[in-house]
C-alpha cells in the first residue's frame, strides 16, 4: 500500500474525453478473457497483456494499473436457446448472422509494477483517488466500443414517417437516365429529385458558394412535398440511395422508394421480378448453390488450427477486409517486414504515444496475432481467432467508407492499404512490402503513317475486362437459354442446380488486354490530322506477385449496375512472358515529340465539325459550340450540351480558344479526380470524364462505362508517363507465375455480400471464411473477384 500511495501522482481520474483501452491489449489480442488478464495503464489508459505490461513500465515509468480478468461462467441455460432468424446479410450486426454470447465472471486488482504487486479492489483500505479513478474506468465505455458505437449510429437511418402514404401526383413526368439539370438553373451536380410532382432541383448553398442555389429547399417550402431523392446516388441497391425528409431535417429510409421511383419511370430491372427487400435478396442468395460453393458449406471440412491459420473475427460487414489481409500474410514480403524481421516489442519502442494509433505497431501486431499460431487454438466452437478493431481503426482512420460499418469492395480497400503503407514508409522500398507488387506497363501506339509513340504507367493490379464472347461452352449456353424460355413461357422457374453460366479462361482475358485495340480519334502530328491507330500494352516488368481484378461488374441501361454471372476458368501456372513489352525496336520511327507533350509546341485542340455544327443548328454561337466541342474532349454531342448550358453565363466564355491542349484539365476538380481513380479508372480517363460530365462524379462514373474507347484514346493522346525516377526499384524477373490465393464475392454489387480468401498454404488450398479456417474440399477457382499469383 506505501508502494501505491508513493506513486499517486501517476494516477489519473479519466476525463470524459479520454480514450480508455479496457478491451484488448495494444500490442497483442489479450484480453481480459486471456490466461494473464488485462492490465490497464492508470495514467495513459492504455491496456496491455501479461505478456507485454512490463514493456509498457520501461517506456512510461508508468507502475499503477488496473488488473480484469473474465472467466466464462460454466454452461449457461441460454446456450439451448435457438437463434434468431436473420433478416440481414451482415455478420456481427443486429438482424445479421450472430453468435451466442457466453457469459463470464470479471475480477479486478490494483497491480504495481515492476514487482506486480497486488491490491484488492474494491477496498475501503485504497486511497480515495485511486478508487474514484478505477470506478471511472469500469463504468466508462470503452474506446473500442465508442468506435462501434460511432460508426453504426452514422450509418443508421429511420424510416421516414412521410414514406408509407407519399402521395406522387400523376403529371405524366418521366425521368431520363442522364442529362439532367435543375429545372430552375443551369446546375447540373448535387441534384434532387422530389419524389412527389419529379421536379428535379440543385441541393443548398454551401458557405463557401459552392454547391445549389437551394432550389430543391425552396420548393418544398413552396408545396410542403416531403421527401427527395439525390439523383447519382441510385444504384440497383436501393438501400445506398440519399434520400432526405425536409420536415424532419435529416437523411432518412425510405421502404417504397423503388415503387416511388418507378412512378417517375426510373425502371429496375433487377427489382421488378421480386417485393423483397436488397437486404432479403441478398439473404435470400445464402441459400443458393454459388453461395454455398464459395463457402464450401455442407463440406465435411477439417478445420485447420495453428501458425498462419488464425481466423479473423467479422467486426460487423468486415469481411473485404479480412480475405485482403488473409492473402497478404501470406506472401513472403509482408511475413518479413512484419513477422519474422520486426518484433512486437521493437515495434511498440519506436511507436507513437498512442501505439493504437500507430500504423506500423497495428500492422506488425496482426502479423503477429495471425502469424504466431498463439490465438488460433482449438475451442469448444472451433476456434476464437482475433478481433482486428485496432488494426481497422487505424487503417480506415478519416475515410468516409471503410470507417463505418458498410460492406467495401475488397479492390478498393487492397489499394486504400498500399496508399497507407506507403505513406507510413516514405521513399523506403525496403520496409514497403508492397515493393513486390508494383509493376510498370508499355503502351504502344502506332498511326498509319507506320510511326510510333510509347507511354509508360505503374500499377500494382492488373483490372482485365471478360470477354463473354470466348466462352468455351457456348453450345451449353444456347440449349440453357432456350430451355428457360421455354420454362418461362410456362410460368416456371429454373432451379439453381440447371443454371448454365458462360466459362471464359483467364487467358482470353488477358490477352483481351494485350492484344490490338483500335483509337479512333488519335491526333497524329505525322499526318497533322485526326486518324485511327492501332493500340497494344505489355509489361514492361514483371513484379514478384501478380493481382488480377476480373471486370464483373458493368453498367447496364438506366444506369443500374450489373454483375456479370461467369466463371473464370484459371489454371495454376500462367506463363505471361509472351506479355512483355519490347520497347523501341530498330527501325521504328517515334512520332514528332508534339504527340508526346512537348509543351514547347502544344498541338492546337481541334473541335469536331460534327459536333459543333450539330449544336450550332440547334440555335447555340457557333464560337460557343467549337469551345464546348474542345472542353469535352469531342466525346459527344450530349456532352458538349451539357458543358454549354453549365458554362454559357461564365464570364470568359467569349475568350479565345486556349492553344495550350491541358488547359481544361486544370479546371477539373482534383479531389474529384482521385475519387474516380480510387474507383480503378486511368487518371486521365477520369479527367476526360469529368470534363464530359461538367464534373459530376456520378456521371463521370457513367460515362466511363458508356465510352470504353475513351480508355484506350486517352492512353494513346498521353504520353506522359507516371513512372518516377524513384520507382527504379521496381522488380522484375520471370514471367512465370503460380496461383497463390483468391478472394471470391457473392452478392449483387462489391458493397454488399460477403468476400472469402482461398490461399494455397503448405501445399494445400485452406478457406479463410471470417473465424472460420479450414482445408478447402471443392476450391471454387473459378468464382475469384481478385487473383494473386508468385512468380516462379
Amino acid at each position: 500500500m506505501d508502494l501505491l500511495r508513493a506513486n499517486l501522482h501517476k494516477v489519473r481520474i479519466p476525463e470524459p474525453t479520454n480514450r480508455i483501452h479496457k478491451d484488448e491489449c495494444c500490442v497483442s489480442f489479450d484480453t481480459p478473457r486471456s490466461e494473464g488478464g488485462l492490465y490497464v495503464d492508470m495514467n495513459s489508459f492504455l491496456a496491455f497483456g501479461r505478456d507485454h505490461v512490463a514493456w509498457n513500465f520501461e517506456k512510461s515509468e508508468n507502475p499503477v494499473y488496473l488488473h480484469i480478468v473474465q472467466r466464462r461462467k460454466p454452461d449457461p441455460e441460454e446456450a439451448d436457446r435457438p437463434l434468431k432468424k436473420p433478416t440481414l446479410l451482415a455478420i456481427g450486426v443486429e438482424g445479421g448472422f450472430t453468435e451466442q454470447e457466453p457469459e463470464y465472471d470479471v475480477t479486478y486488482e490494483i497491480v504495481v509494477l515492476p514487482e506486480f504487486i497486488s491490491l484488492p479492489f474494491p477496498s475501503v483500505d485504497l486511497p480515495e483517488k485511486v478508487r474514484l479513478a478505477v470506478d471511472k474506468v469500469i463504468l466508462a465505455e470503452s474506446a473500442d466500443r465508442k468506435q462501434q458505437l460511432a460508426s453504426w449510429v452514422a450509418d443508421k437511418k429511420k424510416i421516414s414517417a412521410h414514406a408509407m402514404d407519399l402521395q406522387q401526383l400523376d403529371n405524366g413526368v418521366i425521368v431520363p437516365p442522364n442529362g439532367w439539370k435543375c429545372s430552375k438553373c443551369d446546375k447540373t451536380e448535387n441534384l434532387w429529385l422530389n419524389l412527389t410532382d419529379g421536379m428535379i432541383l440543385c441541393g443548398r448553398k454551401l458557405w463557401d458558394g459552392s454547391g445549389g442555389n437551394n432550389h430543391a429547399v425552396e420548393h418544398y417550402q413552396q408545396t410542403k412535398y416531403p421527401l427527395a431523392v439525390k439523383l447519382g446516388t441510385i444504384t440497383a441497391d436501393l438501400e445506398g440511395a440519399d434520400v432526405y425528409s425536409y420536415p424532419e431535417d435529416d437523411s432518412v429510409e425510405d421502404p417504397l422508394l423503388a415503387h416511388h421511383l418507378s412512378h417517375f419511370g426510373i425502371d429496375f430491372s433487377s427489382l421488378q421480378k421480386t417485393e423483397m427487400t436488397t437486404a432479403e435478396r441478398e439473404l435470400d442468395h445464402n441459400t443458393n448453390y454459388d453461395w454455398n460453393r464459395l463457402q464450401e458449406s455442407g463440406k465435411d471440412a477439417e478445420p485447420l488450427y495453428g501458425p498462419g491459420y488464425t481466423g479473423l473475427v467479422n467486426l460487423g460487414n468486415s469481411c473485404y477486409m479480412a480475405s485482403v489481409m488473409q492473402v497478404m500474410f501470406s506472401t513472403h514480403p509482408f511475413i518479413s517486414r512484419y513477422f519474422e524481421k520486426q518484433s512486437l516489442k521493437a515495434a511498440f519502442a519506436i511507436s507513437q504515444a498512442d501505439p493504437t494509433l500507430d500504423l506500423n505497431m497495428q500492422m506488425t501486431k496482426l502479423a503477429h496475432g495471425m502469424l504466431s499460431g498463439k490465438y488460433s487454438a482449438p475451442t469448444q466452437e472451433g476456434q476464437e481467432g482475433i478481433r482486428p478493431r485496432m488494426f481497422k481503426s487505424v487503417i480506415a482512420a478519416s475515410h468516409p467508407e471503410f470507417s463505418s460499418m458498410r460492406q467495401q469492395d475488397a479492390l478498393d480497400f487492397y489499394l486504400h492499404i498500399i496508399d497507407k503503407v506507403d505513406q507510413a514508409n516514405p521513399g523506403d522500398h525496403q520496409l514497403n512490402p508492397f515493393t513486390g507488387f508494383k509493376f510498370i506497363i508499355e503502351e504502344r501506339v502506332q498511326c498509319p503513317s507506320g510511326k510510333v509513340s510509347y507511354n509508360k504507367s505503374s500499377d500494382y493490379m492488373l483490372s482485365l475486362s471478360i470477354p463473354l464472347h470466348e466462352a468455351t461452352n457456348k453450345e451449353q449456353l444456347e440449349a440453357f437459354h432456350e430451355k428457360k424460355a421455354a420454362m418461362d413461357l410456362d410460368g416456371k422457374e429454373v432451379s439453381n442446380e440447371e443454371i448454365v453460366r458462360p466459362r471464359v479462361p483467364l487467358e482470353a482475358c488477358l490477352a483481351s488486354f494485350s492484344g490490338e485495340e483500335e483509337v479512333p480519334d488519335f491526333y497524329s502530328t505525322a499526318l497533322n490530322s485526326k486518324t485511327t491507330a492501332i493500340k497494344t500494352a505489355g509489361f514492361k516488368t514483371f513484379p514478384d506477385y501478380l493481382v488480377l481484378q476480373m471486370r464483373k461488374f458493368v453498367m447496364e441501361a438506366g444506369w443500374v449496375p450489373k454483375k456479370l454471372d461467369v466463371y473464370i476458368d484459371v489454371p495454376d501456372i500462367i506463363d505471361i512472358s509472351h506479355m512483355r513489352s519490347k520497347g523501341v525496336q530498330p527501325g521504328e520511327e517515334l512520332l514528332p515529340e508534339a504527340a508526346c507533350g512537348n509543351k514547347a509546341e502544344p498541338a492546337r485542340p481541334v473541335a469536331s465539325e460534327d459536333i459543333v455544327s450539330q449544336l450550332a443548328s440547334m440555335g447555340f454561337n457557333y464560337f460557343h459550340c467549337q469551345k464546348a466541342a474542345i472542353n469535352t474532349s469531342n466525346t459527344g454531342v450530349e456532352e458538349a450540351m451539357n458543358w454549354l448550358l453549365s458554362h454559357m453565363d461564365d464570364p470568359d466564355i467569349d475568350d479565345p480558344i486556349s492553344q495550350d491542349p491541358t488547359s481544361a484539365e486544370d479546371t477539373v476538380d482534383e479531389a474529384s479526380v482521385q475519387t474516380l481513380v480510387s474507383f480503378g479508372f486511368q487518371e486521365d480517363v477520369a479527367r476526360m470524364a469529368l470534363k464530359a460530365s461538367g464534373g459530376n462524379i456520378e456521371r463521370a462514373t457513367d460515362w466511363v462505362f458508356n465510352h470504353p474507347e475513351a480508355s484506350s484514346s486517352a492512353s494513346a493522346d498521353s504520353s506522359t508517363s507516371n513512372v518516377k525516377d524513384d520507382d527504379q526499384h521496381i522488380p522484375d524477373g520471370s514471367g512465370r507465375y503460380k496461383l497463390m490465393a483468391f478472394v471470391s464475392h457473392m452478392g449483387t454489387s462489391t458493397h454488399c455480400g460477403h468476400y472469402v480468401a482461398h490461399v494455397l498454404k503448405d501445399g494445400r488450398w485452406v478457406i479463410f471464411n471470417d473465424s472460420k479456417v479450414a482445408a478447402s474440399v471443392d476450391l471454387p477457382k473459378d468464382m475469384g473477384y481478385l487473383y494473386f499469383f508468385q512468380r516462379i
